[in-house]
C-alpha cells in the first residue's frame, strides 16, 4: 500500500515530532511517500525542494500514486487542504486527524465534507487506533 501523509509545513512545524511518530506507525502498513513531512530538520520555510513548482509537481505525483491519504489537520495549512481536495476529487480515501485540545479551529470545509473520514483524538494512541480502523 502507498500512503500519502499530509501535515503542515509552511503553516507551522509545531507538530513535526507527532508527524514523525504517525509516519513511523504508517510504515507498518506500507510505503509512506511523504516521509519528509515528519523530518524535524524541515522548517516552516518549506525547504524540501529546489522550487515551489518542483514541490507542487512532486507532491501531486506522490498524491496520484498513493492508495490512501492520512492528513493531520490540527495545524492550519493551505497546502494540506489543497492536497485533501485533490485527493477527494480523484476518489481516494482520506482520513483527517484533529486534536480539539489544541485550541485551533477546524475548517468548515473539512467538518462539512461527508466524503472523508474525520477523527478527533487526544494522543498518539488514539491516532493509531483511528488509523488501524481506517486502513482495515
Amino acid at each position: 500500500m502507498k500512503i500519502y501523509f499530509a501535515g503542515s509545513i509552511r503553516g507551522g512545524r509545531e507538530d513535526a515530532a507527532l508527524y514523525f511518530q504517525i509516519i513511523e506507525f504508517l510504515k507498518s502498513y506500507g510505503e509512506v511517500l511523504t516521509e519528509h513531512v515528519g523530518d524535524p530538520a524541515l522548517t516552516n520555510v518549506g525547504d524540501d525542494g529546489p522550487t515551489d513548482k518542483f514541490i507542487h509537481d512532486r507532491d501531486l505525483e506522490w498524491l496520484n500514486a498513493s492508495d490512501v491519504i492520512v492528513a493531520e489537520v490540527t495545524t492550519v495549512s493551505m497546502g494540506v487542504g489543497y492536497e485533501i481536495g485533490r485527493a477527494l476529487a480523484t476518489g481516494k480515501k482520506v482520513l483527517c486527524l484533529f486534536r480539539p485540545a489544541s485550541g485551533n479551529n477546524l475548517s468548515a470545509m473539512i467538518l462539512g465534507c461527508d466524503e472523508l473520514s474525520l477523527v478527533y483524538y487526544s494522543d498518539l494512541a488514539e491516532a493509531k487506533k483511528a488509523i488501524v480502523e481506517f486502513l482495515n
